[in-house]
């Protein structure tokens, strides 16, 4: 009779058992060991926070929970990678680890590569899977687009179909706290997202049968996103779900004619791009801390302004709707995307934050925080790819377009509860009569906004134009559109052509420029 060895399953942030590929494959060829690994490197780490633990402690309490009747046991380890894993070797003598590739940040592609070298001297097989779009040692974008549709429409793998073999005594993990590990939890958080993998499928259920239905019309304003958005991103970003399994469900439920296909579609369209936006960083692991465009690296090098720094990460920038959506996102970790983007604009271009200064920080607000599209998306809405149109949000027109009666700001920013609707996307207009009867007087209740807005867009275009005046500058840009430019085509910065007169050069630069 043949014997099967014992196969161990390394879980980071695919936290489910559907469309799980290496616990599906493991068990295909012998009983299983699923485990999970503290690493002092990763919850230590500048980008982490308590929100992630209890949503990867919650997702793992409910794993732990369904695999047991499966005879398999998930065991908790806290130390570095391979110290830890020795030490489960050494006890139960797996001859493999199955896992899914990981895009992540510098530590844990550190951590990788001695993970591998430690399997080969000790004779463990390594097996690591792709769980998404993302393709480990992509070239340049060329076909990227069909392997990512070929990939999503591949069978998942569903649980009724492991293969799972008696392992050994099944006992379920202690989870340490948050507390536990030395994190500490952020005060006044208020948040409804809880990690597991039945919870992101009660969340997609509502989205396709209910909430999505205006999807396409209601994901810009924060005062109907909270409903209509999907919120299913931490649920990806940790792993309860599969994108391909999301993918599937809403194509199904288009098709059947349970979601309306404008909003199915649109939602489609943003799936297609957190792998895209992923695939940037597994590229190119250098723009975790450099420019993507490299002649941008300079570009804020005085960039780190402690006092603007603080303001706007206090919600006190004197813009009403960017506080409020900067105190709605510390409270909820979670704002839709449009108001991320528009948090980040204003950040870099208003106040001419450096990324590195605000990076991390960003990362510890947001429940959902995936690597890859947090170090894109906030160099794309820097202004830092040298291939994307610069888009520099006006905060107070942001405000009027998305929550024109002031609702969402008198939420979030209690000091403007008496402001009418007239005056509160710009208090500071407001006679003292008027601040008197509101009781809020500005620079005492409410600050004076921190900068003034047409000043700092004239000062970042100028820059900007400077900058691209470089021929250094458009020839990393077609760098970076041969390895990172979608292939779908889409309005990109275009290298000015040369002009007799320097107005002209200048009106064609600023044409690669949107003010929203």
């Amino acid at each position: 009779m043949m014997v099967h060895r014992l196969q161990g399953v390394w879980l980071k942030r695919d936290l489910r058992l559907n469309d799980h590929a290496a616990l599906w494959e493991a068990s295909q060829v012998g009983p299983v060991i699923a485990f999970y690994i503290i690493e002092p490197e990763v919850i230590e780490a500048a980008d982490f926070d308590a929100v992630h633990w209890e949503f990867i402690a919650d997702s793992l309490r409910e794993m732990a929970e369904k695999l047991a009747p499966l005879n398999v046991e998930l065991r908790i380890a806290r130390g570095e990678a391979v110290e830890s894993l020795r030490q489960l070797h050494s006890e139960f003598n797996f001859e493999a680890i199955w896992a899914h590739q990981e895009t992540g940040l510098s530590h844990t592609f550190a951590r990788d590569i001695r993970v591998r070298k430690w399997c080969r001297s000790v004779g463990v097989c390594l097996h690591e899977l792709p769980q998404n779009g993302v393709i480990r040692g992509l070239k340049d974008r060329d076909g990227w687009a069909r392997a990512w549709e070929k990939f999503m429409g591949e069978s998942c793998q569903p649980v009724s179909e492991f293969k799972f073999q008696a392992t050994c005594r099944i006992a379920l993990p202690t989870i340490p706290t948050a507390e536990a590990l030395g994190l500490k939890t952020q005060e006044g958080r208020s948040i409804d997202l809880r990690g597991g993998e039945s919870q992101g499928h009660r969340m997609l259920r509502s989205f396709i049968e209910e909430r999505g239905h205006r999807y396409h019309r209601e994901m810009s304003s924060p005062l109907t996103a909270y409903r209509s958005c999907s919120r299913l991103s931490p649920y990806i970003a940790w792993g309860n779900l599969s994108m391909r399994s999301i993918v599937q469900a809403v194509r199904r439920a288009a098709g059947e004619g349970g979601m309306p296909k404008v909003a199915a579609r649109s939602f489609l369209s943003r799936c297609h791009w957190h792998c895209h936006f992923m695939q940037k960083l597994e590229s190119e692991p250098a723009i975790e801390s450099r420019a993507f465009n490299p002649a941008c690296d300079d570009l804020r090098a005085d960039g780190n302004d402690t006092a603007r720094l603080q303001a706007w990460q206090a919600g006190q920038t004197g813009y009403p709707f960017v506080d409020a959506c900067m105190r709605a996102l510390k409270a909820r970790a979670w704002i839709n995307f449009r108001m991320r983007a528009m948090l980040v604009s204003f950040a870099a271009y208003h106040l001419w934050l450096d990324f590195r200064v605000f990076r991390d920080w960003l990362a510890r607000q947001f429940i959902d925080y995936e690597p890859g599209i947090h170090v894109s998306q906030i160099q794309m809405q820097s202004g830092l790819t040298g291939i994307n149109t610069l888009r520099i949000y006006n905060p107070t027109k942001q405000g009027r377009d998305h929550d024109a009666e002031g609702n969402f700001i008198r939420r979030w920013v209690p000091e403007l509860s008496q402001v009418a609707a007239a005056d509160i996307h710009e208090p500071w207009k407001m006679p003292d009569m008027v601040q008197i009867q509101c009781a809020c007087r500005i620079g005492d209740d409410y600050p004076h906004p921190i900068v003034d807005h047409l000043e700092s867009v004239r000062f970042a275009r100028a820059k900007f134009s400077e900058l691209r005046r470089s021929e250094d500058y458009w020839n990393h840009s077609e760098a970076v559109l041969h390895k990172h430019g979608s292939r779908k085509g889409g309005v990109r910065n275009k290298r000015p052509k040369k002009s007799k007169t320097k107005n002209d050069r200048q009106t064609q630069l600023h044409l690669n420029e949107k003010s929203e």
